[in-house]
């Protein structure tokens, strides 16, 4: 996007998504947005123990329930639509099997959550999930959902392609 966008970010991981919704209103400052490309969801299936430490899969509860991520979707949404922006969520990748404290096909649930709240609201998606499914082992680690540099680099190529047509029909 270098020429074409001015891209910012948190200066932190963003986390799950009630992390999103304490943390919104700083995030987004005074700022004029002209886009937002947004996700949440792989921190919000993570599993943690009642003392909110990580677990495995096997053990504990999602970060963030069914229910609660659905709310924290629509207040995120809500709050970015007050900027005028474009909106563009993206789905949550893969969680491949025996990724740590994550349960393969949660994030296809969380996913369905997602496509809801943003249909219903008229945001764009950017189907990152079914970009990388058919080429999972060539883009992302075994057992973890972190990309190798090339998947990073497929990833920020298919952003960037949502980012620069919103802007077009901006």
């Amino acid at each position: 996007l270098k020429g074409k966008a001015n891209v910012h970010r948190p200066p932190t991981n963003c986390g799950p998504s009630n992390r999103g919704v304490a943390s919104i209103e700083e995030w987004l400052g005074n700022s004029k947005w002209d886009v937002i490309h947004f996700n949440f969801g792989l921190h919000d299936v993570r599993h943690f123990d009642d003392q909110a430490k990580p677990v495995g899969a096997d053990a504990g509860h999602r970060q963030v329930s069914e229910a609660d991520y659905e709310k924290n979707l629509e207040t995120l949404v809500a709050r970015m639509k007050k900027t005028g922006a474009k909106l563009i969520f993206a789905t949550t990748t893969p969680v491949p099997a025996g990724s740590d404290g994550r349960v393969v096909g949660d994030e296809v649930r969380y996913n369905e959550i997602a496509l809801r709240v943003m249909k219903k609201h008229g945001v764009a998606i950017d189907d990152l999930y079914t970009f990388c499914l058919p080429r999972l082992s060539e883009l992302q680690r075994p057992a973890n959902v972190h990309f190798l540099d090339e998947g990073s680099k497929q990833l920020a190529n298919q952003v960037a392609a949502s980012v620069l047509k919103a802007l077009d029909t901006k």
